[in-house]
């Protein structure tokens, strides 16, 4: 029988939940969103869930920390025993603000780390594992079962949460993708070039691996944000929300 996530340090933000005022007979939506690097999952993620009052689970942060911890431990990101055991001994913890998600990795916080160049490459290398992915699935279901969650990823409408209340796919042109995230970033010359390459490795490495590889649920709402902005796109996927909850 599989341990619960607070027996292998995974806090759940239940307790978070319980602080915004919703009525008990109001129905609780389980969002999933998908997409690939540099879509725009978690500005909209987040904005979104705070939009709602929901809380938003960040299932690419909880992969970050995990890489963290293996870029700390020395750990080969291609050994999965080492990586899952890690997982297992591990706190990772998501802490809802006004301002996003802290992440926390051991009681430290980690929300500037995992967000730099070294931590981004090993997280989508460590997430290719099956088993990884099989214990990250396990708890986030946990922590998003009660409704009321956002979920950004890139499996959480096909794996995570196949039954997930909306389910979007945020898509957009690989060139718009690699200047937005330069544009996050502000960088260019050739550490652009080089984030750009890297951007469309990982796009090879999310689409095509054997374990939950990156593709729209077949009920998932597809937005081509090429030529949208992050208002008009939030907007949209708002909109889906509020017809949801109106049902």
């Amino acid at each position: 029988m599989p341990k619960k996530a607070e027996n292998l340090g995974v806090r759940r933000v239940q307790s978070s939940r319980e602080m915004i005022d919703h009525s008990d007979h109001e129905h609780k939506l389980i969002i999933a969103i998908d997409g690939p690097a540099g879509a725009g999952k978690s500005t909209i993620a987040s904005r979104l869930a705070r939009k709602l009052g929901y809380v938003n689970l960040e299932s690419g942060a909880m992969y970050r920390a995990l890489a963290l911890r293996a870029i700390e431990k020395d750990a080969s990101f291609d050994d999965e025993a080492t990586l899952v055991k890690l997982a297992e001994e591990s706190r990772i913890q998501l802490e809802p603000t006004r301002d996003g998600n802290r992440t926390l990795l051991n009681g430290h916080d980690v929300s500037a780390r995992i967000r730099e160049r070294d931590v981004t490459e090993a997280a989508s290398r460590v997430s290719v594992h099956p088993r990884v992915r099989e214990w990250m699935v396990a708890h986030q279901r946990e922590m998003g079962a009660g409704g009321g969650v956002v979920m950004e990823g890139r499996d959480i409408g096909t794996k995570v949460f196949p039954d997930a209340d909306l389910k979007i796919f945020l898509d957009a042109d690989p060139v718009v993708r690699e200047q937005r995230r330069m544009e996050q970033q502000k960088i260019k010359g050739e550490v652009a070039a080089s984030v750009a390459a890297e951007l469309r490795d990982r796009d090879h490495r999310d689409r095509t691996r054997a374990a939950s590889p990156l593709v729209a649920a077949e009920d998932a709402v597809v937005i081509d944000s090429t030529k949208l902005g992050e208002d008009e796109v939030l907007a949209r996927v708002e909109e889906l929300a509020r017809k949801k909850l109106g049902q």
